[in-house]
């Protein structure tokens, strides 16, 4: 039997997704695992052992359906809630299983204050949909593998970070998910151990500040006086360097990894790397924190208007972007 997974669009939906892709694989018989993923995403799956037959999402409807049609599937898991999806699902005339979608639930939690969201991980909704086949999640968590050619090797980082680091991913999808810079540099400054900042080009500039900030060249009095208060914050600034998954391979090697709500959080996770998670305008109850790892959550619970969407914005609504500004640093790393 031919099985596709139609799998949502980030980098996040693709990691989140692979316990349903092993699942399937692994507990049923004689089955041939194809998976459907956007042209943002598609590359994490070529090394996946539990994918027989990868697809590439078209921005032709079209295309994409008679592509898929071709292949004459007998069953479709659809792990994503759009109108789009489900319409192919409809089209390709096989059983199926699709998540459901929590838009009235957001609704009411992001204009209303009103909860009726369960604290339920997306993982574990996603297993949910799978479950009428028989199928029951294991303790495995989430898979990432990643190409030979695309690790780092500890000796690319500079001497001072080859015994060890923290990372800290600058990059989200909207600027209310993300510290403005100084309290990213306060943060920094309270992690006190060689901090790699990660991220794309956009984050290139607000890194170089950053690594700056802590660069070394100060006077021997002040260096003097830095050691004798157990100053130990030194940055380098990996912004724009690499691709995603050589990211993903510093991640692998991190102490421990501090991230926005964004496409790290499953990365790390698959890593089962100890996560410091700082989250904005957006909130956990949306059920996309860190799976099956050691986690704190970083955040203030005291802001009336929190959550303001479940995706974000470019300034604060409010102006006064108090889910940010108000966090207290409070945690532990060994």
């Amino acid at each position: 039997m031919k099985a596709l997974v139609i799998c949502g669009d980030s980098i996040g939906d693709t990691v989140f997704s692979t316990p349903v892709i092993r699942a399937l694989k692994v507990q049923l018989e004689d089955v041939e695992v194809h998976g459907l993923f956007s042209a943002s995403s598609v590359f994490l799956m070529d090394e996946n052992p539990y994918i027989d037959k990868i697809h590439q999402l078209d921005a032709s409807f079209w295309k994409t359906w008679r592509m898929l049609n071709e292949e004459n599937f007998g069953l479709i898991v659809n792990l994503r809630t759009d109108f789009r999806a489900a319409i192919l699902v409809l089209l390709l005339r096989t059983r199926s299983y699709s998540l459901q979608s929590n838009f009235w639930q957001y609704w009411l939690m992001i204009n209303l204050k009103i909860n009726h969201l369960r604290n339920v991980h997306q993982v574990d909704r996603m297993i949910k949909v799978v479950e009428p086949l028989g199928i029951k999640g294991d303790e495995l968590g989430l898979d990432l593998f990643l190409p030979e050619h695309e690790k780092v090797l500890l000796d690319w980082l500079p001497e001072a970070f080859q015994k060890g680091f923290v990372v800290f991913s600058l990059s989200a999808p909207y600027a209310t998910r993300k510290l403005p810079l100084n309290k990213t540099i306060e943060l920094c400054d309270k992690i006190n151990r060689p901090i790699v900042l990660l991220g794309t080009h956009e984050d290139a500039e607000q890194g170089k500040i950053i690594s700056r900030f802590f660069a070394k060249g100060l006077s021997a009095d002040q260096e003097e006086g830095l050691a004798s208060l157990n100053k130990k914050t030194i940055v380098f600034n990996a912004c724009g360097k690499f691709s995603f998954n050589q990211m993903a391979s510093v991640v692998k090697q991190a102490r421990a990894v501090f991230t926005f709500d964004n496409d790290f959080i499953p990365v790390a996770s698959a890593f089962r790397k100890e996560i410091f998670g700082l989250w904005g305008n957006t909130i956990l109850l949306f059920g996309r924190y860190p799976y099956r790892t050691k986690f704190t959550v970083l955040e203030t619970n005291n802001v009336s208007c929190r959550p303001c969407s479940s995706h974000g914005f470019e300034k604060c609504p409010k102006r006064h972007f108090r889910c940010m500004n108000d966090i207290t640093f409070d945690f532990y790393l060994p």
